[in-house]
């Protein structure tokens, strides 16, 4: 059976992954320009188990933050005036990363934050290849659940996300879903 998902603009089939070896990740940004990363959080997946939990403050570009952003993640320009730039951070993750799909929930804002941080820097993007837990939370559960926002979907999948906007908590939660979903 496929299924279009309209964030993602992709039809899919409904096959499980199965996957044992991935790499969670979830950006914030400092306002509404998707090269504008203030924070990363990665959760390494290796043979099914988190291996890896790594944070990280970005100095965004353009580096300025907005009020609606600031509400929704409580940071702002003071916590980030003297953190590395994107490139700077990207080369810790290059080695955490190497040769895992990422996995993001709602796919199409991460990979545009990263492709738009790649390209912001001047830096070449490899392509790396995605996966979406909000698709497949939609395929797995469909309208047994009321939203598939990412904490709906996290506690119905035995986490329960506490700190919701927090680049690594959020990565955490994506992980957990992927590992009981994809």
């Amino acid at each position: 059976m496929t299924h279009y998902c309209y964030f993602c603009k992709q039809t899919y089939t409904s096959a499980h992954y199965d996957m044992k070896d991935f790499a969670a990740i979830d950006f914030e940004t400092a306002n509404g320009q998707r090269s504008s990363i203030c924070s990363v959080g990665l959760v390494v997946v290796r043979d099914g188990e988190i291996t890896i939990r790594h944070y990280r403050l970005v100095r965004p570009y353009p580096n300025y933050y907005n009020y609606w952003n600031t509400q929704v993640h409580g940071m702002s320009f003071q916590d980030t005036a003297h953190a590395a730039p994107f490139p700077e951070v990207w080369r810790e993750i290059i080695p955490l990363i190497e040769g895992l799909p990422l996995v993001a929930h709602n796919r199409p804002f991460d990979e545009g934050c990263l492709k738009a941080a790649f390209q912001a820097y001047g830096m070449e993007y490899p392509g790396y290849p995605f996966h979406c837990t909000l698709r497949a939370s939609r395929l797995a559960f469909g309208r047994d659940l009321p939203n598939h926002q990412l904490q709906t979907v996290a506690l119905r999948c035995g986490y329960d996300l506490t700190q919701h906007h927090h680049a690594l908590t959020d990565a955490e939660a994506c992980a957990r879903i992927a590992l009981k979903i994809l």
